[in-house]
């Protein structure tokens, strides 16, 4: 790849448009969920495929249901949010943020780490 090809792809990279969401991280033997959200949410599914096939915790709240239980998680995407052209990082971050408080809402009832 010569330079002019690696200007243009860091060019791509930077105008694509982020894709993020609310998920949760669900524990199957016990019902409790981790909710969390992401600007990234492809990169936060790659964590968390990874976390399992390596054996590690992909979040800290959940060590010890993940050391006693191993594997029984499961990562659920609940809605995405895919950023507007004409939206800046920071705005994009605010829907997101009001997104998740009503996901919380929504979840209030639901046992979580």
């Amino acid at each position: 790849m010569d330079r002019q090809q690696r200007r243009e792809a860091a060019a791509a990279y930077k105008a694509r448009r982020m894709q993020g969401g609310v998920f949760q991280i669900r524990n199957t033997a016990n019902g409790r969920i981790l909710l969390r959200h992401t600007t990234d949410l492809r990169g936060s599914q790659n964590r968390f495929q990874f976390a399992q096939m390596t054996s590690s915790c992909v979040d800290y709240a959940l060590q010890a249901d993940w050391s006693r239980d191993g594997r029984p998680f499961v990562f659920e995407v609940l809605e995405t949010l895919t950023q507007k052209e004409t939206q800046s990082e920071a705005e994009f971050k605010a829907d997101l943020d009001a997104l998740f408080e009503l996901w919380q809402e929504k979840l209030a009832d639901t046992p979580q780490y």
